[in-house]
């Protein structure tokens, strides 16, 4: 579904990306994983179109979508769910919801796509009109994913969602996040949470300084010592 090949991106003159070679299968959890500063998150942005791809490609079910900015990809079925939420804090769960189909794909599916919401985060559904400021940490995440699950898409790229959360609600992250690919979802996921991520992994990436440097099943990377060492912690 996904082909990421030779990207290369970075900020002003400072290049973070050198080569960087991904493919997601459909209907997967692929994982990015490495150390702070490996440039996880700026491959995410890269291949979302926030960051701007020097060069490399990437190819989203067969079409060229290296330059199309970020609406154009939503549109197309790929969405992004950032790290920190961004949520509107004085609007409604509902609101928040409500504005994430604010595409003509969102729109057209948005009844479907919110009784799915609200089957997968019941609690949303319980908070519906409670403004998104007042939610814990956890059920803001969960309004986060499932804004953008509300643009329809194929293609969920997720960064970091487990940041700042008490262990218990990071479970209840991942659970979902399975929950998600069992609907159907492709998902490309970036996590420093190596033990979770890799529970509900298809397949994953190591990324070290920009660059991967291993890749494989998740019996792979459990069973490569030399990754877990160098770039684990494990």
């Amino acid at each position: 579904m996904l082909s990421v090949k030779g990207l290369e991106s970075g900020y002003g003159e400072m290049q973070v990306l050198w080569g960087v070679d991904i493919e997601v299968a459909k209907k997967s959890v692929t994982t990015v994983i490495g150390p702070n500063g490996a440039g996880k998150t700026t491959t995410l942005k890269s291949i979302f179109g926030i960051v701007r791809p020097w060069s490399g490609s990437v190819e989203f079910n067969g079409t060229d979508v290296t330059h199309t900015p970020p609406h154009k990809k939503v549109e197309m079925g790929i969405t992004m769910v950032l790290e920190g939420r961004h949520l509107f804090p004085n609007m409604t769960v509902e609101e928040n919801l409500t504005l994430g189909a604010y595409t003509k794909r969102g729109e057209e599916a948005m009844k479907d796509t919110l009784e799915l919401v609200y089957s997968l985060f019941p609690i949303l559904k319980e908070r519906s009109k409670q403004k998104a400021g007042t939610l814990s940490g956890g059920e803001q995440q969960m309004l986060a994913i499932a804004r953008a699950l509300m643009t329809n898409p194929e293609l969920v790229l997720m960064d970091e969602p487990s940041q700042g959360l008490a262990p218990k609600l990071v479970g209840e992250v991942f659970e979902t996040i399975s929950k998600l690919k069992d609907e159907g979802l492709t998902i490309l996921l970036v996590e420093q949470n190596v033990y979770a991520s890799l529970e509900i992994s298809d397949y994953v990436y190591v990324l070290n300084e920009g660059t991967i440097v291993y890749e494989g099943t998740v019996d792979e990377v459990r069973e490569s010592e030399e990754v877990k060492k160098a770039y684990l912690g494990l």
